[in-house]
């Protein structure tokens, strides 16, 4: 796999570079204002290295889930502005995916300018199934450009036309981001120092299941937080009142906690609330205790001093998945806690994006505490399973 220091050595001073970026931004949902700019700041490094070389960037993203046309609420306008304001210069947004405007301004960049496309979702081509309508989008991407750079590593998992199909229409190379991404990656998976714990939270086994039968032969720990621990407890004959479960994964979890035998760890506490508000009463109770008429909508701060312990002496930490319901006060406890712990790690510390991400810029923990915090929950998590990118596999090419 090429590398951009590679591209770097040829020269692209002057010539039109084509860089899809992972600019997917999370938006205040009233004022559209961008509430965490982490994968903007990301894709600064591949950018800033682009325009010192004097090359014409033509920068490539999506944001959100628009059906396959401009939707003015998905519009990356806000995160122009930003990346302007990032980089120092001004960042024109294209009217248009691949159109008119794309082709014209692209052909007006200087040496060293940077141009945003719309969002590449308002073209139902970009994420098309049938690869002759893919390729048709991709074709016109390749027109406006001499090289392409994936630096998009959120994106890799997606056989999307601006992530894959450009890269069979012009020479490639990985940016930086995607490099930092898989080498971390590799660390995890080729040789990890050990102890090695994993921590996955979040909603759904169902999510996670591909991933824990993956690591589990490899893995020393696996810590369970989140919505989805509520089926594990259910598998072990705990009541889990009116919290999460996935009542078709309940055999699932039983056989995987057999074959782990203490290798997987349970929450041994919850906080519990009659109901999904931040104004909501609480209640801490053990795992064998969940009242009927309650939901577990955090770990407790018991289970936090187990999990603790258990990172304490860890050399190489995965964490997927808040603990808890970390967007509402009264449940951040658990996730800032296991965040803090995992930061504290004597060495490799890695945050696998999505959700665990956020959790840490939500809650003001210092991002420099962690050894690398992935900008691809869902690429991290199919990485780790085994499974092709079509992304990185045609990068390899």
């Amino acid at each position: 796999m090429r590398s951009l220091d590679d591209l770097l050595a040829e020269g692209v001073s002057g010539r039109r570079v084509f860089l899809r970026a992972d600019l997917n931004v999370p938006l205040d949902k009233t004022t559209r204002a961008i509430t965490d700019d982490g994968r903007i700041r990301a894709s600064l490094p591949t950018l800033q290295a682009l325009r010192d070389a004097g090359a014409r960037v033509v920068v490539a993203a999506h944001l959100g889930r628009p059906k396959g046309a401009p939707d003015p609420q998905y519009s990356l306008a806000s995160v122009a502005a930003r990346l302007g304001e990032l980089l120092g210069t001004d960042v024109p947004l294209a009217a248009d995916v691949a159109g008119d405007d794309a082709q014209a301004k692209a052909g007006g960049l200087g040496d060293g300018d940077v141009l945003l496309l719309e969002n590449v979702r308002f073209e139902a081509a970009e994420t098309s199934k049938d690869d002759a309508e893919r390729g048709g989008l991709a074709d016109r991407f390749a027109a406006l450009a001499d090289v392409f750079v994936d630096d998009a590593f959120g994106a890799v998992h997606r056989k999307h036309a601006s992530v894959y199909d450009v890269a069979l229409r012009l020479p490639h190379v990985a940016g930086r981001l995607v490099a930092t991404e898989l080498d971390v990656l590799t660390r995890l998976t080729q040789d990890p120092e050990r102890p090695y714990v994993v921590v996955l939270g979040g909603s759904k086994v169902s999510d996670k299941l591909a991933v824990i039968e993956a690591l589990l032969p490899k893995v020393d720990r696996l810590l369970v937080g989140g919505g989805m621990c509520f089926t594990f407890l259910a598998a072990q004959g705990h009541g889990v009142g009116k919290s999460l479960l996935e009542a078709d994964q309940v055999d699932t979890c039983r056989r995987l906690l057999d074959e782990a035998g203490d290798r997987i760890v349970l929450p041994v506490d919850v906080v519990c609330a009659p109901e999904f508000s931040a104004e909501a009463a609480t209640t801490t109770v053990q795992v064998d205790q969940i009242p009927d008429d309650q939901l577990g909508l955090d770990v407790g701060p018991r289970t936090v001093e187990a999990f603790g312990r258990e990172l304490g002496g860890a050399r190489t930490v995965f964490w997927n998945g808040p603990m808890g319901v970390f967007e509402l006060a009264p449940f951040q406890a658990g996730t800032r806690g296991v965040a803090q712990a995992v930061g504290a790690v004597d060495g490799l510390s890695v945050v696998g994006g999505g959700d665990s991400a956020a959790a840490v810029r939500q809650l003001g923990l210092d991002e420099a505490a962690y050894g690398h915090i992935s900008t691809g929950g869902g690429a991290s998590l199919e990485y780790l399973e085994g499974r092709e990118l079509p992304g990185l596999a045609v990068l390899a090419d």
